[in-house]
């Protein structure tokens, strides 16, 4: 069973060695736990996952392996058992006054909860179709798929109707996942491994070991000694697709902003729509009337700093390799020889995409984007962030 349990999280995704699951074997004989299987989840998690990013994978893979093997751990199955805690507080906190009301005329939280209880005590095998057991497809007041008002859903068979109330499953840890789309805190953590620290600028910090040194030196009389502060050195260019589609995105592409404007000192930015041709901007408001020529900005930024576009690429294939392709002027030079000319003035230039890598292939122009880069495109995931820093750092 724990070499089936293991392979299955290889296969998804989860890096467990081999020295792990031997750990786990090694625990289960000095009867670390026995015959009950939340004691065995949170065991098997604590030795085969070792980075929080992992946990919400391994929830859905144990859920998976597991399903259907309700003895695998012990013939004698353990009494069913729900939560006090979740069935009375969080089923209270979130439902509306109108889902109390409606509840209580079906006997109240106490009778949904007490029935979920005995039928969840006396089912000893997977049912469909029916109206009383706890299945799919059904009109019974527990499961999934099927279709009942104000019932608990169990699973997650078959299109979802909207009228649980409550929902027989909790994945604490979704949020961590490295695959989801970021937020403030992650971002915060992903963009400092694009660091080189350097002290330039005025001594204005307190240099204690110099002066200490100094002093000594001296006989006793202070000698103060100031040194500039240290900071991070690298520069960094971000240019955002805004408008259309980005519109879609506008926040996590502000919470990369917010991230990146409190980690680096040298910082700049514009704007372009789709993809870049002969002018940027800054101010979205004056797009028109306060524009900077893109020329301007390759002559501005040296080859040393880092450039980073942030969009989602999607367009169509003309507005990239066309004069006069922009849908919102007619561009003398079609855009890919202005990203041409960027990456040959710049060293280091990567695209981070919001949308799921796995969709790129769906979308000519991200491809187009993509050889462009050769294949310098990350996904705006914590993973994809961490690979497009490493780049950027090299």
């Amino acid at each position: 069973m724990l070499i089936g349990l293991f392979e299955h999280l290889r296969r998804a995704g989860i890096p467990a060695s081999l020295r792990e699951l031997l750990d786990l074997i090694e625990a289960l004989e000095q009867h670390l736990t026995f015959a009950d299987m939340n004691a065995f989840y949170f065991l098997a998690r604590s030795m085969l996952v070792k980075d929080e990013r992992h946990f919400d994978r391994f929830d859905r893979a144990f859920a998976e392996y597991f399903q259907g093997q309700p003895e695998a751990l012990s013939s004698d199955a353990p009494e069913p058992s729900l939560p006090p805690e979740w069935l009375r507080q969080e089923f209270e906190r979130l439902l509306s006054e109108e889902e109390k009301a409606r509840l209580s005329a079906r006997g109240g939280l106490e009778a949904l909860i007490e029935q979920f209880r005995q039928r969840l005590a006396q089912q000893n095998e997977r049912h469909a179709g029916g109206n009383r057991w706890i299945g799919t497809s059904g009109a019974c007041p527990f499961g999934s798929g099927g279709y009942f008002p104000e019932g608990i859903r169990v699973g997650e068979a078959g299109e979802r109707q909207g009228k649980a109330l409550k929902v027989w499953e909790r994945r604490e840890y979704q949020a961590l996942d490295e695959t989801v789309a970021l937020g403030r805190r992650n971002l915060q953590m992903a963009v400092r491994r694009l660091r080189r620290f350097a002290r330039q600028g005025a001594a204005q910090e307190l240099d204690l070991a110099g002066t200490i040194e100094a002093t000594a030196q001296d006989g006793g009389l202070l000698n103060i000694r100031l040194r500039p502060e240290r900071h991070n050195a690298v520069k960094l260019l971000m240019l955002f697709d805004i408008g259309g589609s980005m519109d879609l995105h506008v926040k996590v592409c502000q919470e990369l902003f917010s991230a990146c404007r409190s980690e680096f000192k040298h910082l700049e930015y514009y704007y372009f729509h789709n993809f870049i041709y002969e002018a940027l901007w800054r101010n979205d408001f004056r797009r028109m009337q306060e524009i900077t020529p893109t020329e301007a900005v390759l002559r501005t930024y040296g080859a040393d700093w880092k450039v980073i576009f942030v969009g989602d690429a999607s367009m169509a294939p003309q507005e990239i390799m066309q004069a006069g392709g922009s849908i919102e002027h007619w561009n003398e030079e079609a855009g890919f020889v202005w990203m041409q000319r960027f990456l040959a003035h710049f060293r280091k230039v990567i695209w981070l995409n919001p949308h799921d890598e796995q969709s790129w292939s769906y979308s000519a122009s991200t491809a187009i984007i993509h050889e462009l880069l050769d294949g310098q495109m990350y996904p705006l995931t914590l993973a994809g962030l961490e690979q497009g820093m490493r780049q950027l750092a090299r």
